[in-house]
């Protein structure tokens, strides 16, 4: 089985007596669950319920390690110190700890909390060896049509809905309060989601991350990753059902694709297509 290392992905450590306390107060995810299976996947919300960052933690034996994108690893263990106040909690980078995939899941290591089908995810010693590319899980990844913040949806605009993280295991809607707990749970009950990921599939090669996903001169989203004309998209799904029921073309950056709902997807398509609506 492939065994890759994300050299995209950085680590923060977070260890200390109150380092589970701290994280369950103020993240989307359930620290218990975590300590029970080693691994949950989660994202730290501005006030206003939108996502700073999203990331998979995992248990450590003296506290937890966050695995997230390399170029957002300073700024969010800046931000997360923010909340520690008095509590005893150490927050830094781990340099030298590394990210670790195997796919399919081996039973040496834990499943990746999203998806069982993505495999196993784990941290290692950096330089551990590795028999595959980054780059061939990340087809992987977008062939199962799970996003990643930063390419997949833009950080600081994007609902925890949008990216999907109700569906894949990001939100704990049973615990108590957590920053910005207030909007995602009025959205969850009175399903106001309208941005949702779907999979997006082309006869040649889809464009870079960013195009926009348009059905004639109306715009649905914006296209993520893509590999092997396979893509990732973040769209507007009323506006996109209206489309597909009037045989209007979709396109992404000006090639035609084809639209279907991730296989995961606990979201279905609006039971009215509100074509007018903004």
């Amino acid at each position: 089985m492939p065994q890759a290392s994300l050299h995209d992905r950085a680590v923060v450590r977070i260890t200390g007596p109150d380092s589970g306390a701290v994280l369950h107060n103020v993240l989307t995810l359930d620290l218990p669950d975590v300590d029970r299976h080693g691994s949950g996947y989660g994202a730290l919300l501005t006030p206003q319920g939108k996502i700073l960052w999203d990331f998979v933690l995992h248990r450590l034996p003296d506290g937890y390690a966050a695995d997230l994108r390399a170029d957002q690893a300073e700024a969010f263990a800046k931000r997360l110190a923010l909340y520690k106040l008095r509590a005893k909690v150490e927050i830094a980078a781990a340099p030298d700890l590394a990210v670790f995939v195997e796919w399919p899941e081996s039973p040496e290591h834990p499943a990746d909390p999203r998806l069982a089908l993505l495999g196993s995810r784990w941290l290692a010693p950096a330089g551990s060896v590795a028999t595959a590319a980054a780059a061939d899980w990340h087809r992987h990844r977008i062939a199962l049509v799970i996003p990643e913040g930063g390419v997949d949806f833009v950080f600081g605009d994007t609902f925890p809905h949008d990216a999907a993280m109700d569906s894949l295991h990001g939100i704990a809607f049973d615990k108590g309060c957590y920053i910005g707990q207030e909007v995602v749970s009025r959205m969850r009950h009175r399903g106001t989601a309208r941005r949702r990921i779907v999979a997006l599939h082309a006869a040649g090669i889809l464009p870079e991350p960013g195009a926009e996903i348009t059905a004639g001169d109306r715009p649905l989203g914006r296209l993520g990753s893509s590999a092997d004309g396979r893509g990732i998209g973040l769209v507007r799904l009323d506006r996109l059902r209206a489309a597909l029921d009037a045989g209007v073309p979709i396109l992404a950056g000006g090639e035609e694709v084809g639209v279907e709902l991730p296989t995961w997807a606990t979201y279905s398509w609006p039971a009215d297509a509100a074509a007018g609506e903004d």
